[in-house]
């Protein structure tokens, strides 16, 4: 049985080392220093069938035909370029504004990958380990304690002791121990958080992160840090370590350091004014027709309106399918584009990796890595969701990516919808990528 464990494990630790050394040696060493922007190219010059690529066309249409979605725009790209870019019905039915490529999206969680990125950055400094404990930056968090016994009378609730605090690693891949207020499983965690006026995610109220994460801080975890996986507000936390290690407002950090460098000039916390008729409506079906989605526990028009002043690390950003695109193209070539290194190749395979197998283990399909969920050969092997080593993850509002780096291929397709139930576009875009590969 041990030699079964560790036969697989090391089998998938030099699958994953294998499909990123070979995607630097086969770009070589004078395109990874300066790899172009993302540029328009004929799908046969990189190797992909302009007749298969039709079936996307097939599917995103009927799909909006049939009221599954009211619209989409969808990316593929390889080798660096951009083999296929279009839109598909309205970004908003109510107005009759049609849906166009270069329409702007509520990216929601795909906002965590960006934030872990400007988290290596300042790792690369050297500004911290990813080991130290959240609470050496953060005195809030100092002393975690675990719910013990919790009155869903009146939200009290005991602790007891963490076993040990949390890291800058286990807040990367979900396995601190935080919560996620609105969204949590757990509903004794959705009353505390409300209770304490924690902010989950995105809004239009006067909130700073500060404020919002040293209230967090105090809070119970649902498990000892490091044992299990909890989909949680660990992304926003980092967004304020950011702020605290390099002295800039994280959205000015995330502007310097890698929306401009890489040409992301379509992707903010709050859009700017002249950005704003961009912004796609997020609708929900209602007596077969799309409608826009109200305010809720949230007003989903916070990227346009209200106090813009709360960037949320894990959900806040907004976003095209061509920026999107442009990040992602960054990571497959090794931390580069454009000639402006984001991130040294060695730190990308860092990122890549499984992070915590006591929590994934070595005969998983798909495991955490810094910033990504990553598909194993394992998974692989079933089909339909890219290669080895694939990274991917979605959003809030009905986005999703995925970068195969042994095909050297992106997938983007964007939607803004809420409570739909008959949409099946994500695992279909992405077989229809797959099969749209002809070399």
């Amino acid at each position: 049985m041990t030699f079964k464990i560790n036969y697989i494990h090391m089998k998938n630790l030099i699958t994953t080392l294998l499909t990123f050394g070979l995607l630097i040696s086969c770009t070589g060493p004078d395109v990874v220093k300066n790899s172009p922007q993302l540029s328009e190219a004929t799908p046969e010059s990189q190797g992909v069938s302009s007749e298969r690529l039709d079936r996307i066309d097939s599917m995103l249409m009927k799909a909006v035909e049939d009221g599954d979605i009211p619209g989409a725009v969808a990316l593929v790209a390889r080798n660096g370029k951009i083999v296929y870019h279009k839109a598909f019905g309205m970004a908003d039915n109510q107005s009759g504004r049609v849906m166009k490529t270069d329409d702007i999206f509520r990216i929601a969680s795909q906002t965590k990958a960006v934030t872990a990125t400007a988290v290596m950055i300042l790792w690369e400094e050297g500004k911290f380990r990813l080991d130290d404990p959240i609470s050496k930056y953060i005195p809030e968090f100092k002393n975690p304690g675990l719910i013990k016994t919790f009155s869903p009378k009146d939200t009290t609730y005991t602790t007891e002791p963490a076993k040990s605090e949390i890291t800058i690693r286990q807040l990367l891949t979900h396995t601190s121990g935080v919560g996620y207020g609105f969204i949590d499983g757990d509903e004794r965690f959705r009353m505390i958080y409300h209770k304490a006026g924690i902010n989950d995610a995105f809004t239009t109220e006067n909130i700073i992160l500060s404020e919002n994460i040293k209230k967090l801080g105090k809070l119970p975890l649902h498990h000892n840090p490091g044992e299990k996986f909890t989909y949680s507000e660990g992304l926003d936390v980092l967004g304020y370590l950011i702020e605290i290690v390099s002295g800039m407002p994280f959205d000015k950090f995330l502007k310097s350091r890698l929306f401009d460098p890489l040409g992301m000039n379509d992707t903010w916390f709050y859009l700017p004014e002249e950005k704003a008729s961009r912004l796609v409506t997020v609708q929900e079906p209602k007596n077969g027709s799309w409608v826009r989605f109200p305010v809720t526990s949230y007003d989903p028009d916070y990227p346009i309106k209200g106090a813009k002043s709360y960037f949320a690390g894990g959900a806040g950003l907004s976003s095209t399918a061509k920026d999107y695109a442009t990040f992602l193209q960054m990571y497959l070539n090794g931390g580069e584009l454009n000639g402006k290194r984001i991130l040294s190749r060695t730190t990308v395979q860092s990122i890549m990796g499984n992070q915590n197998y006591n929590v994934w283990s070595e005969d998983t399909e798909s495991y955490n890595g810094l910033a990504f969920g990553v598909l194993t050969e394992r998974g692989a092997e079933k089909g339909g969701l890219g290669s080895a080593g694939t990274f991917n993850w979605g959003g809030y509002f009905n986005t999703s990516y995925f970068a195969d780096p042994v095909e050297k291929t992106i997938g983007v397709i964007m939607k803004q919808t809420q409570n739909q139930s008959n949409d099946n576009t994500e695992w279909k875009f992405k077989i229809l990528v797959g099969q749209s590969v002809n070399n």
